[in-house]
């Protein structure tokens, strides 16, 4: 009969990581964050105030599987509570290592009706917030990885999100321009989505016909996204990158507008 013995325990990719992530209490974030937790980083999860009892029932399972886990509020179009957000994050959790800039904004507007206002709301959100957190990070922390979750459609035009693209194509050139003045300390790179979630008030169907649009005929999952921010927080020699996770969408230009994953 033969014998087996216990070794030490296998460490998991993360341990000792703890990743501050934005928009945390649902959707992508919320599946970014109990994965990130599953590899064994402690998770500041943030979100608004209107999203709290969302993000406390994610640290309560973030606890369940043996995840360390802090609660942050901030609504990130004041700046009196976002630009004091990575400091209120390093103070509750001691460090930060990870910065996962995912929370967004989507509403719709066409070329004939939307305004400035509506550009500099989504611009400020989606852009210029994740990048203040960006410089802080890099300010304070001093070494670490940013990813920023962007959008399949930064490759092309949506019509009936002006506002939202355009915000999401400067997200993108910040990212490649972060990369440059955050190194070698910081890797920053990007994961741009396609079909993975249906949108509030749609359903599978929804993701399915879209589906037979892009070459490989098939929508994604939250694990698809999971997958590429894992790699990219895995490595230590990629900066600069997109990932686009969108079954070959961004290669062919449709029309459609994008899924919002955040």
């Amino acid at each position: 009969m033969t014998s087996h013995t216990t070794g030490p325990r296998a460490a998991k990719p993360l341990e000792g990581k703890v990743a501050l992530i934005t928009g945390a209490g649902r959707r992508i974030g919320r599946a970014i964050a109990m994965a990130l937790g599953e590899e064994g980083a402690g998770i500041v999860a943030h979100d608004r105030e209107t999203l709290e009892a969302e993000t406390s029932k994610l640290c309560d399972e973030l606890a369940g599987c043996g995840a360390k886990s802090w609660k942050v509020i901030a609504d990130l179009e004041k700046p009196e509570e976002y630009e004091s957000l990575i400091g209120r994050a390093i103070q509750a959790a001691g460090s930060i290592d990870i910065l996962v800039n995912n929370a967004s904004i989507f509403l719709p507007n066409t070329l004939r009706e939307v305004s400035f206002g509506d550009v500099a709301r989504h611009i400020h959100v989606n852009a210029w917030t994740p990048f203040v957190l960006s410089r802080e990070f890099a300010r304070i922390a001093g070494r670490g990885k940013i990813v920023n979750i962007l959008d399949t459609k930064i490759s092309g035009i949506d019509p009936e999100h002006v506002a939202y693209i355009l915000s999401k194509k400067m997200l993108a050139s910040l990212t490649r321009m972060c990369a440059l003045e955050f190194a070698p300390a910081i890797t920053v790179n990007g994961v741009a989505p396609g079909l993975i979630l249906p949108p509030p008030g749609k359903d599978e169907g929804y993701l399915q016909q879209l589906a037979q649009t892009i070459p490989l005929k098939r929508h994604g999952g939250p694990d698809t996204i999971i997958d590429a921010v894992l790699f990219l927080l895995k490595s230590d020699f990629i900066t600069g990158q997109v990932i686009f996770v969108d079954g070959g969408r961004h290669l062919r230009e449709d029309g459609h507008g994008p899924d919002t994953d955040q």
